[in-house]
Order: structure tokens, then sequence, then C-alpha cells
């Protein structure tokens, strides 16, 4: 069969590189774009060759060229509202992360969802990259022992630094759009904890097999004259121990040009061993007790249906097969209540039990 896809809302920059992944495959088409600003799917058209009858500025519109698949790019504080504008529909809906702005929009999407039977995916593009999965297999084989703690720093230079297909963007353009973006409004769910720490929560849930943590304990850093942070440290402490997860705009560099240091990705502690695994490397490190020297594994090389996020979801809603964790919507809601409880503690100053 040929999958039907639509792409709705394009605040979210990924909204180019997930309709190049469809544009790709071999058995899917994009039947329709739509966003309130034309200009905003310039560069989708013409990317993607998408004609005039295929173009809509309204949601209705679009839903009408019954798409297999929708997926959601708005601004984090719109996805709830966008998933029941999208729902009543019936179609599967994939939103690019994060998964909400607050736990209780992450209820309202999983209702919305269950009420009309669409399937849910959340997006965490760290969870297709090699090391990061290759960790994941690594850990299920007990490589290392049970997992004691995950350690996770991440970020990036700025969320306007760059576009679709990491195209870069000059410091004087970041400069003059920095004002007006919704990536630096608090009202529309911006800054680094809600951008990245969801990556961190949701993988490190992952890889304890679920388990949330009992508290969390959060501070944040933002420049003068900002409402939002770009830095901010999590600790989540576990009845197996402590975990902590830091979240960065104004890292030294891009981790997909060059790592900056710290590196970005995960250190994980287990009662056997140590792996790191960062962002784009071709190979996870490893200290076991059997091999005490770090010594580096090559990483798992993708294998279809599995190599991109729309391949997989694809795959997954027409066979009625699993999510890989990250994007099960079980696994992404403890996440969310990690960062909603990291977010309140850091405006309370102190240390928060887990919010339900």
């Amino acid at each position: 069969m040929t999958y039907r896809v639509a792409g709705i809302n394009f605040d979210h920059m990924h909204m180019g590189d997930l309709l190049r992944e469809v544009h790709d495959h071999p058995d899917a088409e994009i039947v329709g774009i739509c966003d309130e600003d034309p200009s905003r799917m310039e560069a989708a058209i013409g990317n993607f060759a998408i004609p005039p009858e295929r173009v809509f500025t309204s949601v209705e519109a679009c839903m009408a060229t019954e798409p297999d698949l929708v997926i959601l790019c708005p601004a984090t504080a719109d996805h709830a509202r966008y998933v029941e504008l999208v729902a009543p529909f019936g179609r599967n809906i994939f939103v690019e992360k994060p998964f909400a702005a607050t736990l209780a929009d992450a209820d309202r999407m999983i209702a919305a969802c269950a009420a009309s039977g669409a399937r849910l995916a959340i997006n965490w593009p760290l969870a297709w990259y090699p090391p990061h999965v290759t960790t994941k297999r690594l850990l299920d084989e007990g490589l290392i022992g049970e997992v004691c703690e995950v350690h996770f720093y991440d970020g990036n230079r700025g969320p306007l630094y760059h576009l679709a297909d990491k195209v870069e963007v000059s410091a004087e353009e970041v400069a003059r759009q920095k004002p007006t973006s919704w990536w630096y409004k608090a009202a529309s769910g911006g800054g680094s904890l809600l951008d990245y720490l969801g990556y961190g929560a949701t993988l490190a849930t992952w890889y304890m097999d679920g388990e949330a943590p009992l508290d969390v304990t959060a501070t944040t850093w933002a420049a003068p004259g900002l409402e939002v942070d770009e830095h901010s440290i999590s600790v989540l402490r576990y009845a197996r121990g402590m975990s902590k997860l830091e979240t960065r705009w104004g890292t030294f560099s891009d981790p997909w040009t060059r790592q900056p240091q710290p590196k970005c990705g995960f250190v994980i502690v287990g009662s056997h061993g140590t792996l790191s695994s960062y962002d784009f490397e071709d190979h996870v490190t490893v200290q076991t007790e059997a091999e005490p020297d770090a010594h580096p594994i090559p990483v798992d090389v993708a294998e279809a249906p599995d190599r991109h996020p729309i391949e997989h979801v694809l795959h997954a809603f027409a066979t009625g097969g699993a999510l890989r964790g990250p994007l099960d919507p079980a696994i992404a809601r403890i996440g969310q209540q990690i960062v909603d409880t990291a977010f309140a503690s850091a405006k309370a100053g102190k240390t928060l039990p887990l919010m339900e």
C-alpha cells in the first residue's frame, strides 16, 4: 500500500526533516501540508515538489485528504490543542518532541486519541541515534548489570541557529529573531528545560525499563533579559540511587557538527560496569568487570523498518506492532512527569515528589 501522510503546523523546524523521510519512503506520499502562515511552507513546497492543491491553511481542509498519518510540529504549548483538533478524524498521529508543555496536556492528548481510536506516537530524535539504540540493546543483554545511574548532558548552540536539514543560520539572524521567537516565550513552552529535558527523562526511563523516580530537584539559569532558561540541571532520586539530567542552549558547538565539551549524550553506571553513549558517534564505550579497561563497541547498523521514525511508525501502525520505547505514550508520560516536576522544582527552589 501507499501510506498517505499529512504535515500540520510548521512551528518546529523538524517538520522539514520528517517530510523528507516521507518523501524518500518508497511506499509513502505527502498528501497535504498545512499552516496558518503560507510562507512557512515555502521551503517544503520547493523541496518536495508539493502541488498547490495539497497546500492548506485550514486543518479541516487538510484532513479531508484522508491521511493515514498526521505529523504535528506545533509549538510545545499547542501540542494538546492540535491533537484535539486532529484526533476526532480517527487518523494516527505523530507528534514531534517534546510530548507536551504539561502533564495535563499530555493526558489530554492521550485521552483525545483514545476517544477516537487513533494511535499516538511521540518522536524523540535521540531515540534513533545509533549509539543510544545500541546502548538499549546492551543494557537489555545485561552487559553492565542493573542500571544504577543515568547521566545526561545535551543541547545545542540554540534553537535558532539551524533550520530543517541542519541548515545553519547566522548569528546576526539569530539575534534578530530571538526577541520574537516562540522558543524564547514562556507562554509558548520555550526554554532549554522544556526543549531538551524530555529527551533525557524519556530515554532514561527507557533505559531503566519504565521505572519512575521518587522525587526531583532542579535548578535553571537564564541570561539577563530572557524569560526562559538556557541551562537546567535536574537530579532524580530513585529507590536504587540518583541520576542527573542537564540541558543546555549555548553549547560551544552543535554536536552534529563537532562534539562540544562536555560531550552531548549519556553516561550510564550499572551494577557491573559503565557505558558512555555520545550523540553521533560510531561506537559506545564500555567498562565491565570482565574487561575493566574502557573499550569501544561499534554501534549497531539500523535495518528496515526501524531506520527512521517515519518508517518505524508507519510500519508499527499498519501492523499493530509496538512502538520503540520512547515513542510509546506510556514511557513518554513518565518522561513528562519528570519534566513537569523539574520545572516546578526549579520555580519553587526545592525538591518535589514526582507529579502524578
